[in-house]
C-alpha cells in the first residue's frame, strides 16, 4: 500500500512538471488542426452544397429576388451557419484529457473493491502515459494521451470526441443532417445519400446517449452481455441511470453557470458507476458553498462576533 502511494507521488510530481509543457503544446495544436485534408474537405463540401442549393437550385426554382426564394435561402443559410459554428467548436474544443493531478483514492477504492468488481470498473493505469486514468477514459493513439469519456477519434474534425466536445459533436451531426435534408428537398436526389449517412450517425448517437454509452463501451457491453447470458445472469451497463438522466447528463449536465469549467463528482455517471465516489475533484456546489460562506463571514462577521 505504501509502495503504491510512493510510486503515485513520484508519477504525480513528474506529471506536474510536464503538465505546463503539454498545455502549451495543445494550445498550439488547436490552429494546426485545420491543416488537415479531411477538415479542408469538409469546408469544401459545405461551400459546394451551399452554392449549388442557393445560387443554382433556389435561383432557378423560384428566384432569389422573390419572397419564397429569399425565405428558403435564409433558412438554409441559418442551418449552414449553425453547422459551420458547431464544426468549429468541435475542432477547437479540447476533448478533455485526464488531469495531471488525478490520483485515485486508494483507501476508498479498497473499501469499495467488491462494488467495483460488480460494476466492472477497476483502477486502471495507462501503460503509454504511465499514469492512472479514471473509468471511461481511454488512450488515443492519434492524440497520444488519455481522453475522458472517449467516444472515438474523428478524422473529419481532426480531434478526439470526448467529454468536453461530445455535446458539440452530436449537435454538429444534428445540424448537418437537417441541412442535408433541406438541401435534398431543394436539390432533389443530389444530397439524399449524405442525409441518409448523417441520419444514421445521428440515430446511432441518440441510441448511445439514451443508454449512457460511448462507441468504445458499446462493444464491451455486447461482450459482457453475451458472457452474462452464457452464465445465466443478466447484465446492465453500470453507467445507465435511465433515459431521462442519461440525456440530461450530456445536454444539461447542471443548471450552474460554472458547469462548463468545473469537473463535478456529482456527475459521477460520466466517470464512475452509480454509487461510486472520488475525492479527487471538487464539485461546483462545493466551490459555491465555500465562496458564499467566505463572503458572508467577510461582510457580516462570524455569528459569534455579533451581539
Amino acid at each position: 500500500m505504501k509502495e503504491k502511494q510512493t510510486r503515485t507521488k513520484i508519477d504525480f510530481s513528474k506529471s506536474l512538471e510536464s503538465s505546463s509543457t503539454g498545455t502549451r503544446e495543445r494550445e498550439s495544436m488547436k490552429g494546426k488542426r485545420f491543416l488537415s485534408i479531411p477538415v479542408f474537405s469538409v469546408f469544401l463540401l459545405l461551400g459546394f452544397i451551399y452554392y449549388v442549393a442557393v445560387f443554382v437550385f433556389i435561383e432557378n426554382w423560384v428566384g432569389l429576388q422573390s419572397s419564397a426564394g429569399s425565405l428558403n435561402a435564409l433558412i438554409f443559410t441559418f442551418l449552414a451557419s449553425l453547422c459551420v459554428f458547431s464544426f468549429l467548436v468541435c475542432v477547437l474544443t479540447d476533448p478533455g484529457g485526464v488531469p495531471p493531478a488525478y490520483v485515485p483514492d486508494f483507501e476508498a477504492s479498497e473499501a469499495s473493491d467488491q462494488a467495483l468488481m460488480k460494476s466492472g470498473t477497476q483502477l486502471r493505469q495507462c501503460a503509454k502515459c504511465s499514469a492512472y486514468k479514471p473509468p471511461r477514459a481511454h488512450h488515443c493513439r492519434s492524440c497520444r494521451r488519455c481522453i475522458l469519456r472517449m467516444d472515438h477519434h474523428c478524422m473529419w474534425i481532426n480531434n478526439c470526441v470526448g467529454h468536453r466536445n461530445y455535446k458539440a459533436f452530436v449537435v454538429l451531426v444534428f445540424y448537418a443532417a437537417m441541412s442535408s435534408l433541406y438541401s435534398a428537398i431543394v436539390c432533389g436526389v443530389m444530397t439524399v445519400g449524405l442525409f441518409l449517412t448523417l441520419g444514421t450517425l445521428l440515430g446511432w448517437h441518440i441510441f448511445l446517449i439514451s443508454h449512457n454509452m460511448t462507441t468504445i463501451e458499446r462493444y464491451d457491453v455486447i461482450r459482457a452481455a453475451w458472457l452474462a447470458r452464457k452464465s445465466g445472469q443478466s447484465y446492465r451497463h453500470p453507467f445507465d441511470v435511465g433515459v431521462y438522466k442519461n440525456i440530461t447528463l450530456v445536454f444539461f449536465p447542471s443548471n450552474s453557470v460554472l458547469a462548463c469549467v468545473c469537473v463535478s463528482k456529482k456527475h459521477s455517471h460520466v466517470y464512475l458507476p452509480h454509487g461510486s465516489r472520488s475525492n479527487t475533484f471538487w464539485t461546483c456546489s462545493d466551490m459555491l458553498k465555500y465562496a458564499s460562506t467566505f463572503i458572508i463571514m467577510f461582510f457580516l462577521g462570524r455569528p459569534g462576533d455579533r451581539m
